[in-house]
């Protein structure tokens, strides 16, 4: 017989996450993390420093070319490192 009061772990989990305030900071690792996957090992070789700040996606290249082609492409990235992580999390590309 169960309690009323029962809840899922992963209910109890996600509500610790969002009472301290950290959930946001996974979701963001999450989409870090996924971004040698979304743009392939070649172009994330040459990525050096990746992080978020004000929603904005900041991402270091050490090739032009391949910044000017990820220019072109932001749009696309964007909408699939937000797919990947289940929620719109960053609203902009920054490439420098």
């Amino acid at each position: 017989m169960r309690k009323k009061n029962t809840q899922k772990i992963e209910e109890v989990i996600n509500e610790y996450l969002k009472a301290f305030k950290i959930d946001d900071k996974l979701k963001e690792a999450k989409l870090i993390r996924s971004w040698d996957e979304v743009v392939g090992k070649t172009i994330a070789r040459s990525t050096s420093n990746i992080y978020i700040k004000n929603r904005k996606l900041f991402v270091k290249l050490n090739s032009s070319v391949i910044r000017n082609e990820l220019f072109m492409l932001r749009d696309g990235l964007k909408k699939a490192l937000n797919d990947k992580v289940g929620e719109s999390i960053i609203d902009e590309i920054i490439l420098k």
